[in-house]
């Protein structure tokens, strides 16, 4: 007799596991030095400002304490990071100069073509560098501005970028922040003009090709009064059997009567220490939306923030986290209400087996002043099997009791039944788990951009087909 298949293969990632010589890129050497971010500094080109930043930061990170409260990352040794790798190559604004592997890198996924079909502009960072930005030119007759962060530091924005970096996510937030400022490279500056409203997407996707490196963009976003724009973010690397380090930044400014739209789908392999940090600011009116997919990565500490400082401001987060055999993903989302009339709205789903462990956090902060503001926070586990581990860990720091305030969390395992009721009509074993699981993440995936959404449902739908047993 065959053995009883019992669960749900993990998330193929083959298609993202390939990986070129890096043999001819300029690296500095491994650790963490004064002199290795003035070596950083000097390859960027920074303005004293920024290299006096650099330093600062530093100084922080090394006063600063490692996290002690979420999971373990006893694996990470910054003595061994590489936390600069420029590859053979200047960025470009025509595909055709890129470098073939390079390009064949962004071919494989799916990133030209995404582009000619349904995007804007796009930023491709390979390793520490921007090696592609382009962006359709009606949209820069718009005013828009979409570059990379280090040429934008030297453009027209110059003073406005140097008035918003790292104010949202200061080095004093925690040690990986303090990291970031230090060796930050690559990343992208937008800037979205009053009233303009851009139709179409803009995306950045990050690949980390180099073993053992670290990858340290900044992003910067401000989306100036009754503008509208949706940003698209996707990252990827090969496996290796060292630790790899992703310590990014994203700060989105979303002025008065504004919206941003904020979509990441996060891929990294089982090697990577995702420790990211994402934080918006949105004005009276505004509304920012976060749309996360976490399906990577050894270990995530990665909670998106909304600060609503103006009246009526809104905040939307809806993720979906799927967590397999070696990884332990601690995600989630907080939201601090400064002013009345403020809502925030929280959807999330975690998908937890072979011995995964998947932790949704979440805060939800209410001020004194923030009367009459609303919140309501729903997240929702599935584990596969009885191996896996799902944990949520909600905190509400309500200081008026002028508020709406609602938390609701479901942990369960797929049910015998349901799957019993699959198999009478007609459908595998296999099939049936599947189908489950994928009809769990629906209401999530559903919020992807559409080409994110159809590879999500080709990993947990298509590809756990035949996985079993």
């Amino acid at each position: 007799m065959a053995e009883e298949k019992t669960f749900v293969e993990d998330v193929d990632r083959s298609r993202y596991d390939f990986r070129n010589d890096d043999g001819d890129s300029y690296k500095v050497d491994e650790g963490l030095t004064p002199a290795i971010v003035e070596q950083i500094s000097r390859e960027k080109n920074d303005p004293d400002w920024m290299r006096d930043f650099r330093l600062k930061s530093l100084d922080i990170f090394n006063r600063t304490d490692m996290p002690d409260w979420g999971p373990s990352i006893e694996g990470l040794n910054m003595e061994n990071i590489v936390t600069y790798v420029r590859p053979h190559t200047k960025m470009s604004a025509t595909w055709d100069e890129v470098p073939a592997e390079i390009k064949d890198t962004f071919e494989r996924l799916g990133i030209p073509q995404a582009e000619r079909e349904s995007l804007a502009g796009v930023g491709a960072q390979y390793d520490s560098e921007l090696v592609y930005h382009n962006v359709k030119a009606e949209v820069a007759a718009q005013g828009v501005i979409y570059t990379d962060l280090e040429s934008a530091l030297h453009g027209p924005k110059a003073d406005m970028i140097r008035e918003h970096f790292m104010h949202l996510v200061p080095p004093t937030d925690h040690k990986f922040a303090a990291l970031h400022g230090a060796v930050w490279s690559g990343g992208s500056f937008v800037y979205v003009p009053p009233g303009v409203s851009v139709e179409i997407p803009l995306q950045s996707y990050f690949r980390l090709n180099s073993p053992g490196a670290g990858q340290f963009e900044h992003t910067l976003i401000i989306v100036d009064e009754n503008a509208y724009l949706h940003f698209i973010e996707g990252c990827s690397a090969p496996k290796y059997n060292v630790a790899n380090l992703h310590a990014g930044c994203v700060e989105l400014y979303v002025g008065k009567n504004a919206t941003l739209r904020y979509s990441t789908i996060e891929n990294w392999s089982k090697n990577m220490y995702n420790l990211n940090t994402k934080r918006a600011r949105v004005e009276e009116g505004g509304k920012v939306e976060w749309v996360s997919g976490s399906f990577g990565s050894h270990v995530s500490y990665l909670y998106p923030m909304s600060v609503l400082n103006g009246r009526g401001a809104k905040s939307e987060f809806t993720g979906v986290t799927f967590a397999g055999a070696g990884q332990n993903l601690d995600t989630g989302c907080k939201v601090v209400h400064n002013a009345p009339d403020t809502t925030s709205y929280v959807n999330t789903r975690s998908i937890s087996k072979s011995g995964g462990i998947s932790t949704f956090r979440s805060a939800v902060v209410v001020g004194p002043k923030a009367e009459n503001s609303k919140s309501a926070v729903s997240c929702q586990s599935l584990m596969i099997d009885d191996i896996s581990r799902s944990d949520t860990i909600p905190a509400m720091d309500i200081r008026t009791d002028k508020a709406d305030i609602g938390h609701e969390a479901r942990i369960g395992r797929i049910s015998d039944d349901a799957v019993f009721y699959l198999m009478s009509r007609g459908i595998s074993e296999e099939e049936a788990r599947a189908l489950i699981v994928s009809g769990f993440a629906e209401n999530v995936s559903k919020e992807l951009p559409l080409e994110y959404a159809l590879e999500m449902n080709n990993l947990i739908r298509m590809e756990m087909k035949g996985a079993i047993g």
